[in-house]
This record gives structure tokens, sequence and C-alpha cells, in this order.
């Protein structure tokens, strides 16, 4: 197959890895992918709730912390959680067709 669907740690799904060109890939291989994307789309939005929680917890520490180094921390992981949530959007709204 020249479609892989290669798990990303940072973002917590799999993303598919087109080995050519989709417009030289066989029907059968399209509707394959397309199939295997659109459960995996379909799952982004929970994904996306679960990052919103940890953000919210992540603030949370943050309304509590003192510690300007911590705080600074706690903000960096808040944006890089952000990030995440952009990118799961973006992946969301790419429908590919045949």
């Amino acid at each position: 197959m020249h479609v892989k669907f290669i798990y990303d740690l940072r973002l917590g799904i799999s993303v598919p890895h087109i080995e050519q060109e989709w417009d030289h890939l066989d029907e059968q291989t399209k509707a394959n992918t397309l199939n295997k994307w659109e459960q995996i789309r379909g799952a982004i939005p929970d994904r996306v709730k679960q990052m919103e929680n940890q953000i919210q917890s992540v603030h949370a520490q943050l309304s509590n912390e003192e510690d300007f180094e911590k705080s600074c921390q706690l903000n960096e992981e808040m944006a890089e959680l952000a990030s995440i949530i952009n990118d799961l959007w973006i992946l969301f709204r790419v429908t590919p067709s045949l």
C-alpha cells in the first residue's frame, strides 16, 4: 500500500503519510484511505475536548502558582496545548475526495 497511517504522539492521532501523489493512487487505495481517515477524523473533536480539559487543569494550577518560573512553564504548556488543538482543527477540516 502506498498510504500509511502513522501515529503522531503530539497530536494523539494517526495521520496519513502518502508515499506518492494522490492522483497516482488507484481508486481502491483512495477509497480505503478516505474511509480510514474519516474514522480518525471523527475522533478529533473528542481529542480536542481532552486537550481543552488539560488546558483547564493547567490554568487552575497557574491560578494558584506563585513561583514565576513555574508560572512561565505552565504558560508554555498551555500554549503548546492550544497549538495542538489548532493543528487538530486544521486536520479536521481536511476532507479529501476521490
